[in-house]
């Protein structure tokens, strides 16, 4: 889910066994402090996996209303997409960092301390406002202050998200097994020290020359091959959190188990995403994302076709990881290379209609298994994201810009 950048579409020099990769670990502290918060910013979407079924039993709350948690991160986060081009422009990038990183701290220190689960889907919706800001600026942020040129700091930034989506769940499980607290507390701690690490390490890089208007974004959105591109993202949505926010119902696992599972599941996303992923521009960008799309929804209807064998749901989380990984690195590919507007721009309006439109899915998985059964959710899943393929098909004469 890489987001705002003006350099993003060199991701194809970083290839696996290129020099850039070789030096990667060679950077500054700088880059290592935005680095490591980023690591934490992007855990925070797993981290609650491992939990959910134990914040239902221990708040008395249905799988749906639980889910309201990824609802309300991405509602909000999606909303302040909109505005935080218009903010770092004003206040500097460091800034921008730092205020997000603030506000995540407290929002999820504010979640382990929450008493109901309408206290909790609201902490986390402050926790998205500020994942928002620190994430929508991070990546620019690492392009400034890394050596070894852009295409080491692409490597370095794709290499924290698949980190933060992997150990995310991972440390979810282990901490949510103490207490479902703990994984909030624990994303607190954790945050602080990436605060005081930029706070120290990050120097202040200044304010851009020309400040970003909040209309910007939705004046891009015009543009029929962005348009077109964040409506099949908000569709995939749909397929991505039916995995995240209702399979760790059915898993039948405790919170060590499902950590394992999505421990698995974003390490196997963070491999396809950094290194198979530049392999499929031979052929073709726009071929390589129909053909996954379709791979992401015959997994989804096999998870609903055997829901209740835990084998299969195991093997099919995992294997849709890689699918995952792919579709992400190639959707934010074409973002950057469809529109005449500058990226980040295109970044935030796509970013925009994915999270926003898409934020309902985790509420409706819940209240579709409780409607009609524990398969409906997948199925509806692997709908939506073969309708969101068709979107993309038909508004490919928008798009010439991409292979």
């Amino acid at each position: 889910m890489s987001m705002n950048t003006e350099c993003i579409d060199e991701r194809s020099q970083t290839a696996g066994g290129h020099p850039a990769f070789k030096n990667i670990f060679k950077q500054p502290r700088a880059a290592w402090a935005v680095a490591f918060a980023c690591v934490v910013a992007f855990m925070g979407l797993g981290l609650v996996d491992p939990i959910l079924p134990e914040i239902a039993q221990q708040l008395n709350a249905t799988p749906a209303q639980v889910n309201l948690l990824f609802t309300s991160y991405m509602f909000v986060t999606g909303v302040m997409m909109l505005i935080t081009g218009w903010l770092s422009s004003r206040i500097g990038p460091k800034r921008t960092l730092l205020l997000g990183l603030i506000i995540i701290v407290i929002f999820s220190a504010l979640g382990g301390l929450s008493a109901t689960v309408n206290q909790l889907v609201g902490y986390r919706a402050g926790w998205g406002f500020g994942n928002a800001l620190f994430i929508s600026t991070a990546l620019a942020a690492i392009v400034g202050v890394a050596s070894g040129g852009t295409a080491n700091a692409i490597i370095l930034y794709e290499t924290t998200l698949g980190l933060g989506f992997s150990v995310g769940p991972l440390l979810g499980g282990w901490l949510g097994a103490i207490s479902w607290r703990g994984p909030f507390f624990g994303v607190a701690v954790l945050m602080a020290i990436g605060f005081l690490g930029v706070l120290m390490l990050l120097k202040n890089t200044g304010k851009p020359e020309r400040k970003s208007s909040i209309l910007d974004p939705i004046r891009a959105l015009g543009h029929g091959g962005l348009l077109s591109i964040g409506l099949m993202a908000l569709l995939y949505n749909f397929g991505f959190f039916t995995l995240m926010a209702y399979s760790p119902y059915v898993l039948h696992l405790d919170e060590h188990g499902i950590g394992y599972v999505f421990f698995f599941w974003g390490i196997v996303l963070a491999i396809s995403s950094i290194f198979i992923a530049p392999k499929l521009e031979r052929f073709g960008t726009k071929r390589s994302m129909i053909a996954v799309l379709f791979l992401i929804a015959v997994t989804l209807i096999a998870m609903g076709l055997g829901v209740r064998h835990q084998a299969l749901l195991i093997a099919c989380v995992v294997l849709i990881g890689a699918f995952f990984g792919l579709n992400n690195t190639l959707v934010t590919t074409a973002v950057m290379e469809v529109s005449p507007f500058e990226r980040s721009v295109a970044s935030s309006a796509y970013s925009f209609v994915r999270f926003v439109g898409g934020s309902v899915a985790p509420w409706l998985s819940g209240k579709l298994a409780e409607w009609f059964n524990a398969q409906m959710p997948f199925y509806f899943g692997a709908s939506a994201v073969l309708l969101g393929m068709a979107i993309f098909f038909m508004g490919r004469n928008y798009m010439e810009a991409i292979r």
